[in-house]
C-alpha cells in the first residue's frame, strides 16, 4: 500500500512520517504538495506536524483551503483512511472532519515531552492494534494542543466511542484529557501526539508503530 504525506509550506514532520513508514515499517509513500489533486493510487493520506503555512491566522486554518485538502475531503468522505498528526490534527478540526478546536496550551508555554495515553481504539480503524484501556507512550510537540468543545458535545463524542485517546496527565489543559479523536465512521484519526516519533527502537520507544501499521494490514 502507497501512504500519501501532504506537504505544506512549513511543514516539519513530513520526512519523520516518511522514516517511520518507510524505513521502519517497509511502506512505500508519495509526499503530496500542498496544490497537487491527484491522490490515485493512495490507500491512506496523512497530514503531519509542523507549521502548515507558518500558522497565521491559526493553526490550520489557511491549510484548510488547500488544493489537496479538497480531494482529501472526498477520500475521507468516501471512507478513506486519514491521520492528522499534531498541526495535521488542527488542519481536520479545520476542514471540519473532526469537531472542536486546538487552542494556546493552558499555561501558555511549548511542551516538548513523552506523554503517557490512555487507548479506546472502538470502531477507530487506526488503532485496531491497541487494547481497550492500554496504556502507552507518544512524544507530544505542541504550543496548541489544547482540544476545546462544548461540554454538550464532548458528550456526544464520548458516547458515540469517538474520543480514542485521552492523556492520562493531561499536560496541556484539554478538555475530558482528549488526546485524539475519530469520527463516526472510524476512518478519520486526528491526535497531538506524535507516533511517526515512537516507531524506531533507536529514538527509545515503539509503542506508535501499531498505528501506523493498522491500515492495510
Amino acid at each position: 500500500m502507497t501512504i500519501g504525506i501532504v506537504v505544506f509550506p512549513g511543514s516539519n514532520c513530513d520526512r519523520d512520517v516518511r522514516w517511520a513508514m518507510e524505513g521502519c515499517l517497509g511502506r512505500p509513500t508519495r509526499f503530496l504538495w500542498h496544490e497537487e489533486r491527484d491522490l490515485s493510487g493512495l490507500e491512506a493520506v496523512v497530514l503531519p506536524g509542523g507549521f502548515s503555512y507558518g500558522d497565521y491566522l491559526r493553526c490550520g486554518a489557511i491549510a484548510r483551503f488547500a488544493p489537496v485538502l479538497q480531494e482529501v475531503l472526498s477520500f475521507a468522505e468516501r471512507g478513506g483512511p486519514v491521520l492528522g498528526i499534531c498541526n495535521g490534527f488542527q488542519v481536520l478540526t479545520e476542514l471540519g472532519l473532526l469537531p472542536g478546536a486546538l487552542t494556546r496550551n493552558e499555561k501558555l508555554h511549548f511542551l516538548c515531552e513523552p506523554s503517557r495515553l490512555e487507548v479506546q481504539p472502538g470502531h477507530c480503524r487506526w488503532l485496531g492494534g491497541y487494547d481497550a484501556c492500554e496504556s502507552i507512550t507518544l512524544p507530544i510537540a505542541h504550543g496548541e494542543g489544547r482540544y476545546q468543545v462544548e461540554p454538550e458535545r464532548l458528550k456526544q463524542l464520548e458516547d458515540q466511542g469517538c474520543v480514542v485517546l485521552r492523556y492520562a496527565d493531561n499536560p496541556n489543559g484539554s478538555v475530558g484529557n482528549v488526546a485524539g479523536l475519530t469520527n463516526a465512521g472510524g476512518n478519520v484519526l486526528g491526535l497531538m501526539p506524535h507516533p511517526e516519533r515512537a516507531c524506531d527502537p533507536v529514538t527509545g520507544g515503539i509503542d506508535g508503530r501499531r498505528l501506523l501499521e493498522a491500515v492495510g494490514s
